[in-house]
């Protein structure tokens, strides 16, 4: 496993990070949670990404229970607030920070989070309240950094430009070989800023593992086929999309690699990015997805790739 600075911090993350979202907690069992945590471990997987909206804290309840006992500072541990954990408690508020900020620690049974994110920019909170908030979770220790989720390049200048406040080291935007807007402004303003990518969805919800065949059924162990799971990747699950990735496949066998490990390497090809997030509910998952840091891979197959796909436009 090779490991990456995360922006202006001096945090150091594993290229590729174990995330939570319709995971632990939610779609996988217990016992599955373990051990795919317990194997992320095993190959040098340092960074784990949660949220409190994940299973309404069901994701950081499992986590805090099964991270109980390993010495926190062989981790690094990331959640993030804004969207409803009940029909009043939402947003970016300052009550909602400390609010959601204290139930998150609780929940993850920790002092801190080494990284704490908004999910995603509150309209209805001016911008100086929440970072003045976020401020005050570094400054007390409750985090350690900051980070945002699919903020607007112009809401990222505008926090940047206020005075005295904490300045965010992450972005966590969704970024794969099938979606690529935040090459256009947001990381080429995160790289002047000090900061770095932190990537959801490399994969596409796992299309571009290939494993979905036009015309096909999904397979039975897959996201497609789970009740809780599968209904956040149908605008994926397009035939045009599913044949443009089919033809990926001889490019990945030419570069020496899978199709899961070349499409998380081309997401790793870009400097600004940190670590790409994936998703497990197998420990043979995270084997596959593992390899991926620090293959060395020709740009121009790269290029190729990006060519059969350039056309796809996911619905929306």
């Amino acid at each position: 496993m090779k490991y990456r600075k995360l922006g202006a911090s001096d945090l150091s993350v594993s290229e590729i990070s174990l995330g939570s979202w319709l995971t632990y907690g939610v779609g996988v069992e217990h016992d599955g949670a373990k051990a795919c945590l317990e194997r992320a471990f095993e190959l040098g997987i340092n960074f784990i990404d949660t949220a409190n909206v994940y299973g309404r804290g069901a994701a950081e309840t499992v986590l805090g229970e099964l991270l109980a006992g390993r010495p926190r500072d062989s981790y690094v541990l990331a959640t993030k607030v804004f969207f409803p954990m009940s029909e009043t408690d939402r947003g970016l508020s300052a009550v909602q920070i400390r609010k959601q900020i204290d139930a998150s620690l609780a929940r993850l049974r920790t002092d801190y989070v080494d990284l704490y994110q908004c999910h995603r920019y509150d309209p209805a909170t001016p911008l100086e309240e929440t970072m003045e908030a976020l401020s005050e979770v570094v400054r007390t220790g409750k985090a350690r950094y900051i980070g945002f989720s699919e903020w607007s390049p112009e809401q990222i200048e505008a926090a940047f430009a206020l005075p005295g406040v904490e300045r965010f080291v992450s972005s966590q935007p969704q970024y794969s070989l099938l979606h690529r807007r935040p090459e256009e402004k947001v990381i080429p303003i995160s790289a002047g800023h000090g900061v770095s990518q932190i990537v959801w969805s490399p994969l596409a919800q796992g299309v571009l593992t290939g494993k979905y065949a036009p015309g096909a059924q999904p397979p039975a162990d897959s996201r497609a086929v789970s009740h809780l799971m599968a209904s956040m990747m149908q605008s994926w699950l397009q035939p045009d999309i599913l044949e443009a990735v089919q033809k990926l496949k001889p490019v990945a066998q030419e570069a020496g690699c899978s199709l899961t490990q070349f499409s998380l390497a081309w997401v790793l090809r870009q400097p600004n990015v940190a670590s790409a997030i994936i998703g497990a509910s197998r420990p043979s998952q995270l084997d596959e997805n593992a390899a991926a840091s620090g293959l060395v891979i020709d740009p121009a197959l790269f290029a190729k790739a990006e060519a059969l796909v350039a056309h796809v436009r996911r619905p929306t």
